[in-house]
């Protein structure tokens, strides 16, 4: 028996969402927290079950990113842009006045049963050894895993998430870069 199936699922629904503005906590069930800060700027990362945000600040200006897969009820005041994150995608937005750039890649897997037991064993191992923010809950497919993978630079903030959904057998990978000019 495998996850994978052709009813709607949150492969379909999941989307990447960039804002020009905070997000506040209270609209998310925050499950772990990690702030930043260095030199000029400061960084903030809330991970979710199948969810996170990363918040960029530079000098009193500040950009989002929300990994999600709600439908209908994500914030639309001060959003950039969105876009699906099913296949694979590479985006780029350059903030030029508030000296930022801001690129992400999103790849995403339908695994099969025993191919997503793996990965998600070798996630685990990955986030103790990197000491990654991570998350484990259940869904109807079984177990799943949330992990946020931070870099820190002198002048960028680099974040490789991945959300395993066992409902499905879902990978989804993003790699962020919030870069200061």
């Amino acid at each position: 028996m495998t996850h994978i199936s052709t009813s709607p699922n949150v492969l379909q629904t999941y989307q990447v969402s960039l804002y020009q503005r905070a997000l506040h906590p209270e609209l998310f069930n925050l499950k772990g927290r990690r702030v930043i800060r260095h030199g000029e700027y400061e960084f903030e990362a809330w991970l979710m079950p199948g969810e996170h945000v990363l918040r960029f600040e530079l000098g009193g200006w500040c950009v989002c990113e929300l990994v999600s897969d709600r439908e209908g009820a994500l914030p639309q005041a001060g959003i950039v842009d969105t876009f699906y994150c099913a296949g694979e995608h590479e985006y780029e937005h350059d903030f030029k006045s508030e000296g930022a750039v801001y690129m992400t890649n999103v790849q995403t897997e339908q695994l099969s049963d025993s191919i997503f037991q793996a990965t998600l064993e070798e996630m685990r191992d990955h986030a103790s050894e990197q000491d990654a923010l991570s998350f484990e809950w259940d869904d109807e497919g079984g177990r799943c895993l949330s992990l946020l993978d931070i870099q820190r630079f002198s002048k960028q903030i680099h974040v490789q998430s991945y959300h395993l959904r066992a409902r499905g057998g879902i990978v989804l990978r993003t790699q962020s870069i919030f870069e200061q000019r």
